[in-house]
């Protein structure tokens, strides 16, 4: 795992960790970032940490469930200095980042102050500057757009990353075992144990486990060469392969290939396929600036007319469409 970032007070001292948290964000990543500094709190009788949440605007703060959050102070109206500011944000980010946010970044990065990311908070902290060097990470979903915005980032695919005075996370669950080790570094691994019985979890994951469930684990107990037909699938998305090329490459019968998809996936070769380029293609719509002809290219769409028309009927809206939502 990653090295832990340098602490800036006492381990008996208490220590203030702030949150900022943007339009939109996961109120589910918010609270599993901040329930194991609470739970560390109650479980010690005493204030390891201190919470403060911030908000660029006054009032609540909608998160995406379009629940409220009620920030206690504005950006950079600190009373005291922070020791680890969390960014909250969804992926991908939702309008622009306000400047003062970037700003007052920027002079905690100089300040020596630890900076983390959680979900869309880890593109927040690239868009300032803060991340260059360092090992990050954020939702996979956003790998691809990330590592083309961002190239001085050195993007990692694993669950969560702690790299010196930087913490990024896929989001989610993830941030929940982020902070129950940056807890077992600071106060011991005792304790973050205790807050892992607290949440009846039954072990708290590593950070170099990756994001994305194992396509074995998601095609249950389905036979091994099912698997590899996906596996080949997710691996020619430029360049689809036939059915009766994917059956070759499997040593099986095309009809054999058929019966396996029917009776696992209730579907045929082809139309699981269609489903997979299409899919990465809206992925590609929403998270990049690409023209969508070269997008139909990238999907395996002979022509931006066939990949238009393909989209429309399996989503209901024409790639033009997607771009304007």
């Amino acid at each position: 795992m990653s090295e832990s970032p340098v602490p800036l007070r006492p381990a008996s001292a208490t220590r203030h960790v702030g949150m900022v948290v943007l339009p939109g964000f996961s109120l589910l990543a918010q609270a599993c970032a901040t329930e194991p500094l609470a739970v560390a709190n109650r479980l010690e009788g005493r204030t390891l940490y201190r919470l403060t949440t911030f908000a660029s605007t006054a009032g609540p703060v909608a998160s995406a469930s379009q629940q409220a959050l009620m920030p206690q102070a504005g950006i950079s109206e600190v009373d005291e200095p922070l020791d680890l500011l969390l960014v909250c944000a969804p992926g991908p980010l939702s309008g622009c980042v306000p400047e003062r946010l970037i700003e007052w970044l920027r002079r905690l990065a100089g300040a020596g102050v630890v900076l983390g990311g959680i979900g869309g908070g880890t593109e927040v902290l690239a868009r300032a500057g803060v991340l260059d060097g360092y090992r990050a990470t954020l939702p996979w979903q956003r790998f691809s757009a990330f590592s083309e915005a961002f190239p001085r980032v050195r993007l990692s695919r694993q669950l969560f990353e702690i790299d010196r005075d930087r913490l990024t996370c896929g989001g989610g669950t993830a941030a929940m075992d982020m902070m129950m080790t940056l807890v077992s570094s600071q106060q011991g691994p005792r304790l973050a144990e205790r807050i892992s019985e607290h949440f009846v979890l039954e072990r708290i994951r590593m950070g170099d486990e990756p994001q994305q469930v194992p396509l074995r684990s998601r095609l249950g107990h389905a036979p091994e060469s099912l698997a590899e037909a996906v596996a080949l699938m997710e691996a020619n998305i430029e360049e689809p392969l036939t059915t009766h090329e994917l059956a070759e490459h499997l040593g099986i019968s095309r009809r054999q290939l058929e019966r396996l998809f029917k009776k696992y996936l209730q579907t045929v070769p082809s139309r699981y396929y269609l489903d997979l380029r299409l899919q990465r293609s809206r992925q590609l719509l929403r998270d990049s600036d690409r023209p969508a002809g070269e997008i139909a290219l990238q999907t395996g769409f002979s022509s931006a007319a066939h990949f238009s028309t393909a989209y429309r009927n399996h989503f209901g809206i024409t790639p033009r469409e997607e771009r304007l939502r």
